[in-house]
């Protein structure tokens, strides 16, 4: 099953993780520099909820950000 969301359509977007080395120059190092960059995943917060869709009850993942604006009526 993907991670995406049934409403919106919200899945996953790509990025990077970023490694770092050396004092940061507030603490009173030279400077922290980037040593390493890796891909990583962003993925949505999906919740699996009971819905009511066109009369029927469907259990379905829908990101938070649905349920919280209402564009779902839970049961």
């Amino acid at each position: 099953m993907p991670k995406v969301c049934e409403v919106c359509g919200k899945g996953s977007i790509p990025g990077r993780k970023y490694k770092r080395r050396g004092m940061i120059k507030r603490k009173g190092g030279a400077g922290s520099k980037i040593v390493g960059k890796s891909l990583r995943r962003f993925l949505p917060n999906l919740q699996k909820v009971k819905i009511l869709d066109k009369g029927t009850t469907k259990r379905v993942s829908v990101c938070t950000k649905c349920i919280k604006a209402g564009k779902i009526v839970k049961i």
